[in-house]
């Protein structure tokens, strides 16, 4: 497949990359600074703002699917507005270029924990992480109301860490996965990126929110 992925240099992004490579998929990789990129084979590089919507759907047109993991990252004092106008110019960009199929790689804080009860709104969870964690939940909802996208959105568990690839994972949909005893359920990126890279193969969760854990 040609594929278009954003934010391969991230965290999640840049696990996702060499699965995608490694699988024989052609993949161009939105940057705004190509050189942090080295050359590959099947990957094209294309430099591109996703804060612009023209941008994205530039670089996006012609290719079977896309693959979100746009992050302005964690330190970013305006982490929630700026993922929230990316989010909205990513999707703005798919669909001006006529592409179907979007994935969005989100976070474990829209999880319920309990009825009613979503993980980003108990006591417990971080402060340096929350402002991310709202701002993703708000970018699944508005996910939610899009009808004209193949869309899916993945949130990782809460123990998503670097680690091997063992090509295993368990799904789920809205509730964050049990983990063993106290410990939450955790997923290494390698694995994630298998799961994500599954699913762009073969769609299980088209216009649906999933989740994943080892």
């Amino acid at each position: 497949m040609n594929i278009a992925l954003i934010g391969a240099t991230g965290f999640v992004g840049s696990a996702i990359l060499p699965e995608l490579l490694s699988r024989g998929h052609q993949v161009t990789v939105l940057a705004r600074t190509p050189a942090k990129l080295a050359p590959q084979t099947g990957l094209t590089v294309v430099k591109a703002d996703v804060l612009d919507a023209a941008q994205v759907a530039q670089a996006v047109a012609g290719h079977d699917a896309v693959i979100s993991a746009y992050n302005p990252g964690w330190s970013e004092p305006k982490i929630h507005d700026l993922f929230l106008q990316g989010s909205q110019a990513i999707i703005a960009g798919v669909k001006a270029a006529g592409v179907k199929r979007l994935l969005v790689v989100g976070g474990a804080g829209s999880l319920y924990v309990a009825p009613g009860l979503q993980l980003v709104d108990t006591p417990e969870f971080p402060t340096a992480y929350k402002q991310g964690a709202l701002a993703a939940r708000e970018a699944l909802n508005r996910l939610k109301s899009e009808t004209t996208l193949d869309w899916s959105f993945v949130s990782p568990p809460i123990g998503l860490a670097p680690g091997a690839r063992s090509g295993q994972y368990r799904l789920g949909a809205d509730n964050l996965l049990p983990g063993q005893g106290e410990q939450p359920a955790g997923i290494s990126v390698a694995d994630l990126a298998v799961a994500i890279v599954d699913e762009i193969e073969q769609p299980r969760h088209l216009q649906k929110r999933f989740t994943v854990a080892n």
